[in-house]
């Protein structure tokens, strides 16, 4: 009697014990979850805290509060430029311009043609719901354009295209042109509340060309002209990019050729986008 007498009391004290601290764990419940010896605590500001021991670890949450105005510093775009060769080279512009041409003289090597990109800013701004933001900026567009046939060569005074057979032993030939930018695109943004989101975004680019110059290496010997060439001094392009969480896309495709005569090249770039949105 007294042996079942002392179980029913420890049973009674179990159970008033176990109830107590169900009623503490469900006090917790709305911003604390325990689990084990480890408690979990929910901050203000949707942070989250866990105690373990007598260490304490903080959790930020991924989550972010969108802004009506955001900058992004020193964004970097990393990919190829081309171009879209339309030129008659049988009219007499085209002759006149680089005599004796036609469209083998301009094939480009498409691995070695690069465009970098130098944004110093970009912003968005909110228009609705932060889901469509005017997205602009300022920076700077390199593009370098590598050629197959090593022998051609852009003179000036008057500005020609030759093949010179002086240079056929090159061991690089390229055009640079490069252009301070203004990007102004719509952009769209499918998950305002995350930092790497999902979107895209289009538009128009207007760039001056400040710097032009053919650069040729032969040996251990570097010529470099700086010239315009008759390019033209402004570009105007469709861009847009396309954001796929941590990967960003780019991609630009001018409205007319970047000569100012002769030639029908429309310049285009494609390649990875380094920014924090």
């Amino acid at each position: 009697m007294k042996s079942i007498l002392l179980v029913c009391v420890a049973a009674c004290l179990f159970s008033t014990g176990f109830a107590q601290k169900d009623t503490t764990v469900k006090k917790e419940t709305n911003d604390t979850i325990r689990i084990g010896g480890m408690i979990i605590i929910k901050k203000p500001g949707n942070d989250h805290e866990i105690i373990t021991g007598n260490k304490e670890v903080k959790i930020p949450n991924r989550r972010k509060t969108p802004q009506n105005l955001t900058t992004n510093w020193w964004v970097i775009d990393m990919g190829f430029s081309g171009f879209n060769d339309k030129t008659d080279y049988a009219s007499a512009e085209a002759q006149a311009f680089a005599p004796g041409s036609t469209e083998e003289w301009f094939d480009i090597k498409s691995g070695k043609s690069r465009n970098v990109n130098i944004w110093f800013f970009m912003q968005r701004l909110n228009l609705i719901d932060h889901i469509v933001n005017l997205k602009y900026g300022l920076g700077l567009e390199l593009n370098n354009y590598f050629f197959d046939d090593e022998r051609i060569r852009f003179q000036k005074n008057p500005t020609l295209v030759v093949m010179d057979n002086n240079i056929k032993d090159a061991k690089k030939n390229k055009l640079a042109a490069d252009y301070l930018t203004v990007p102004l695109m719509l952009n769209f943004d499918f998950t305002p509340e995350k930092r790497n989101g999902f979107g895209f975004s289009a538009g128009i680019s207007a760039g001056y060309m400040y710097s032009a110059r053919q650069k040729v290496k032969m040996g251990d010997d570097k010529v470099k002209v700086h010239n315009d060439f008759d390019l033209q001094d402004w570009k105007l392009s469709y861009v847009g990019e396309i954001n796929l969480g941590l990967v960003k896309l780019y991609g630009s495709y001018s409205f007319q050729s970047m000569w100012e005569r002769g030639l029908d090249h429309t310049p285009f770039t494609a390649g990875i986008r380094f920014s924090n949105w």
